[in-house]
């Protein structure tokens, strides 16, 4: 088990697309356990993807208050309804947007055992889970912001987000 780093805005491995897991190998399940600990160690988290620690690979874990739960795989097999509001994200310490999602999805994935899962979702999880799986084919919550506009979570400063891609890339992918 271990906590590992969470790549910041500007890594290029956030804009990749990911490989589906085709085995629970025990490497997978390191991977799980390990995208667990990192999700546990943020304050102000709700869910991570494989990507965001530098593994290629779709899977996805969460925590929204009621409980942990894996993805395996995830993907969205039905969405309607819309809702917008802020999201913040681990690989954009600091700031959050306005985004507008689906109001409810329809999940299908695996667990960690191969079973196929189904979960239906409305409201914040839905968008928690529509923000993960995002990761997972390197689109990110800026990609869907219709303003523009990062707002600082401290200063609550509201930044044009190609200032804060200038700030990434000024200091090295480093926000």
């Amino acid at each position: 088990m271990t906590v590992r780093t969470i790549l910041p805005f500007g890594d290029p491995l956030l804009r990749k697309v990911c490989r589906p897991i085709t085995e629970m190998s025990p490497r997978m399940l390191t991977l799980l356990t390990d995208l667990k600990e990192t999700l546990y160690a943020e304050p102000g988290r709700a869910g991570l993807a494989a990507p965001q620690i530098g593994i290629l690979r779709r899977a996805v874990v969460m925590d929204m208050g009621d409980g942990f739960r894996e993805f395996i795989n995830p993907e969205i097999i039905e969405a309607h309804g819309e809702q917008q509001g802020f999201e913040a994200c681990l690989s954009y310490p600091g700031y959050y947007g306005r985004v507008t999602r689906y109001q409810y999805v329809k999940v299908k994935s695996m667990d960690r055992e191969g079973l196929e899962l189904i979960t239906e979702a409305e409201d914040d999880l839905a968008v928690c889970l529509q923000h993960e799986i995002d990761h997972l084919d390197g689109i990110l919550f800026v990609d869907r912001m219709k303003d523009g506009v990062l707002v600082h979570d401290v200063t609550k400063q509201r930044v044009p987000l190609l200032d804060v891609i200038q700030l990434a890339n000024s200091r090295s992918c480093r926000l």
